[in-house]
């Protein structure tokens, strides 16, 4: 399996260089440069364990890593907690529990309690493994909305060939959030609050990995959405949640077909869930949810990619307003290699030039009659702050369970533009990351969030300028 740019420079990679370098070196995503079938697998994987499940899926898409190798990474990115480290604290690692008509499926049971630690501790594992075959260094840099930075910081703290460094905005992600990454006392760890908002630290992110000699002189790799493998993990939880619906839910009139409700931000979780159905999951509808920061519902109700500005919610890590997977799913609707169709050509100079309009104007537009067959299954549906509480308290009153309130937008979005399938909500966070949406008098604490106000934190603010970023990120690696 090769990796190919959306923006259609430079020869394709393989999956190690994928891997390492996150992102592709003219400035695009590196994506699989065709998908595997696997609609005739679907039934032999009932009643497999989701280790051996997302080995199934990730084999495909690897050919540098020996199969044992990769069965024994992914065995230990799934593993129960061992004296009190990470780990996932279910068995089933993603449990699909009934939620009136609807389903969730629990992202949250990893260390972090975000659905982020499904793809990071696998993640981290890779890059433990990779770099202790080639005996190198790499210092890895993410952006955080609220829950990648912490997910990344427990997949990597104290791994001796590896420094962390976390962009988060100073001041927007919730308080619990901040804790995470800020009391993690391991010198590899380095928290960097940016005076801005996430697409600030993005930005920043974005500019340091362009710049070629900054990013070949530090060794940077990356752990946000950017990275395909990454999505490639998270395409694993879709075929699970399938293959957990009870059969009641699956008649045979519907063709065994689901209904996905995604809430999203940065569109990476969406885009996985179109990656598995372009694999060949019974898909019926991707429903794409969104808080306030709604460029993304905006795009699939009218065409139109316009750039607004970023608003506070209570789901702050969907407070975004450049989502950066959105250019995969540019590049798939253009005509880019997929499982039924060879490389689009033009693919990578339409993205180019949709992104230029965009990043030079604020505002880019597809034109009429370009939509690739499979791309209409995405749908989308917005919440603002008042319909996301009300959600919490209403499914709390039916049912007794409170939503954290990134799960409560999906909820909301899936009630509005629901289906005759089963649908099936993902829920990303764990209640106990957001109390102050909690319902009154509903317990939501968890025991790996107690005692985190009492620990000592560690973060450096820094202005929302890539320079500073940089001159800080080489002051700790000289």
């Amino acid at each position: 399996m090769r990796y190919v740019s959306t923006r259609g420079g430079g020869p394709a990679v393989p999956f190690r260089t994928a891997l390492m370098a996150g992102q592709a070196a003219d400035g695009g995503l590196l994506m699989p440069e065709r998908l595997p079938d696997l609609s005739g697998e679907l039934e032999s994987w009932r009643g497999l364990a989701y280790p051996a499940l997302a080995f199934e899926i990730l084999r495909r898409f690897t050919d540098d890593v020996p199969e044992e190798d990769l069965r024994g990474l992914v065995e230990q990115s799934y593993s129960a907690p061992a004296g009190g480290g990470a780990g996932f604290d279910t068995p089933e690692v993603a449990p699909l529990a009934p939620l009136g008509d609807l389903y969730l499926l629990e992202l949250f049971h990893g260390p972090t309690l975000a659905f982020k630690d499904l793809a990071l501790q696998l993640l981290g594992h890779l890059f433990d493994y990779e770099l202790g075959r080639s005996g190198e260094t790499l210092n890895v840099l993410g952006a955080t909305s609220g829950d990648t930075g912490s997910a990344a910081i427990a997949a990597l703290r104290g791994k001796s060939n590896v420094r962390v460094f976390i962009l988060f905005p100073e001041g927007r992600t919730s308080r619990l959030q901040e804790l995470q990454m800020t009391t993690v006392p391991d010198p590899n760890v380095h928290c960097i609050a940016v005076e801005g908002t996430f697409d600030d630290c993005q930005r920043i992110m974005k500019a340091l990995f362009h710049d070629a000699g900054f990013k070949a002189r530090w060794r940077l790799g990356a752990v946000n959405s950017v990275n395909c493998v990454r999505l490639l993990a998270q395409v694993v939880y879709y075929f699970h949640a399938w293959l957990r619906l009870p059969p009641p839910a699956l008649p045979g009139a519907n063709g065994g077909r689901v209904s996905f409700s995604v809430p999203t931000g940065n569109f990476g979780d969406v885009f996985a869930g179109f990656l598995a159905a372009e694999m060949g999951l019974p898909v019926e509808r991707l429903i794409l949810a969104t808080n306030e920061n709604d460029i993304l519902d905006r795009f699939f109700r009218t065409g139109v990619y316009r750039r607004g500005e970023v608003r506070r919610t209570p789901s702050p890590s969907m407070d975004i307003q450049v989502a950066s997977n959105f250019e995969r799913f540019l590049w798939w609707r253009l005509g880019g290699a997929g499982a039924k169709a060879g490389a689009g050509a033009g693919a990578g100079d339409a993205v180019r030039a949709f992104m230029s309009a965009f990043e030079s104007r604020g505002e880019a537009r597809l034109g009429p009659g370009r939509a690739r067959p499979g791309t209409e299954r995405i749908v989308s549906g917005r919440a603002d702050r008042g319909e996301t509480l009300a959600a919490i308290e209403r499914w709390y009153g039916r049912t007794g369970r409170v939503l954290d309130p990134h799960t409560a937008v999906g909820v909301k979005v899936a009630e509005e533009l629901g289906t005759d399938a089963p649908t099936v909500c993902l829920a990303t966070a764990h209640p106990g990351k957001f109390p102050e949406t909690a319902p009154p008098g509903a317990e939501v604490g968890h025991p790996r969030l107690a005692g985190l106000d009492d620990l000592p934190a560690r973060k450096v603010v820094v202005p929302n300028d890539p320079a500073q970023v940089a001159r800080h990120i080489e002051s700790v690696c000289a």
